[in-house]
């Protein structure tokens, strides 16, 4: 009698601790993003390895603790890389203090012109804390843009280095544990890429 007594109260203290479990796990507010979570697929790059202005290689470890903001572009696109990078600033404004925790990173996708020292003048333009990174050779540039989805071509123009480049316009987020949570949609403006950053740092 005294081991089937002990049987029970171990399955009635084994439940009990199952319902806390639910409880708690039904009380932790779900994220709710204005951009497409991509949390857990396995469409997409889990990490990169790139060149910063400085000739250092950059991994997603380096920034650990930091949402992560991650953009491909090039320095004399006309339009949709400024304009990216311009709602960023603005976004890094609405942040207030907890900007300090986004690391946003301009990936160029055209290392033939975006020299370490055009990056380094052209990215801190924006924000001081923005950084531009470049792939090593062409192997890591179609390597990167491969695993982040990232379409570009060139587009001839009067000479040989006055193409242009279209290229995909979304950006990536990675949360402060280096996981890639969001895609972030071009043009939405400032107000749903702060809710959307201020959720991945909670």
């Amino acid at each position: 009698m005294t081991n089937l007594k002990k049987t029970l109260r171990f399955l009635i203290q084994l439940v009990l601790a199952g319902s806390l479990l639910l409880t708690l796990v039904s009380c932790t507010p779900k994220a709710s993003f204005k951009n497409i979570d991509i949390t857990d697929s396995d469409s997409f790059g889990k990490n990169f390895s790139l060149i910063d202005v400085d000739g250092k290689t950059k991994t997603l470890a380096d920034f650990k603790g930091k949402v992560v903001v991650m953009f491909f572009g090039y320095t004399q696109c006309p339009d949709v890389c400024p304009t990216t990078l311009a709602e960023m600033q603005t976004v890094m404004t609405e942040m207030g203090s907890e900007a300090d925790r986004i690391q946003v990173v301009f990936v160029t996708i055209d290392p033939e012109r975006d020299s370490a020292e055009i990056l380094k003048q052209y990215v801190p333009a924006f924000d001081s804390r923005f950084i531009g990174l470049r792939p090593l050779n062409q192997e890591s540039l179609e390597k990167v843009t491969k695993d982040f989805k990232i379409y570009y071509k060139k587009v001839p123009g009067l000479n040989s280095n006055s193409y242009t480049i279209d290229h995909t316009a979304g950006s990536y987020a990675f949360d402060p544990d280096g996981r890639l949570r969001l895609y972030i949609k071009h043009g939405q403006g400032a107000d749903a890429l702060t809710h959307d950053l201020k959720e991945l740092l909670r």
